[in-house]
């Protein structure tokens, strides 16, 4: 009986640890990043053209990031954004050298539009 006890209160204290290590961790602040959004200055997934060749470069600069082996996940899902005139990148990367490599896969498939490079470095903080 002191064995059951003893184990059951060992399994709650587990359970109730990475509960109690959650309660002190901080949420990441983005106030900025969502104010910057709802502006109406940049370029959000919502204005992405659904005119077929837009679609057909998103496709293609997307095929081209997710079939680059070194590039990290962040990396594979940044944000591409295409109208007839422009491709924009937004989202996270790991290291500048990611930040290059996603922007020139994404020049050499652009079909003549400017490719503005909004990639950001991740920091460790």
């Amino acid at each position: 009986m002191k064995n059951t006890l003893l184990s059951f209160f060992a399994v709650a204290l587990l359970g109730v640890t990475p509960l109690l290590a959650d309660s002190t961790a901080t949420d990441a602040d983005n106030s900025a990043r969502n104010e910057r959004d709802r502006s109406g200055e940049t370029v959000t997934s919502f204005d992405q053209s659904n005119d077929q060749a837009d679609l057909d470069v998103v496709q293609a600069i997307r095929k081209a990031v997710v079939a680059h082996e070194s590039l990290s996940l962040n990396a594979k899902n940044v944000k591409i954004i295409t109208d007839a005139k422009r491709v924009v990148l937004r989202g996270p990367v790991k290291s500048a050298q990611e930040r290059m490599i996603v922007d020139q896969l994404a020049k050499d498939r652009a079909a003549g539009r400017t490719v503005v490079n909004q990639l950001e470095i991740e920091t460790k903080d």
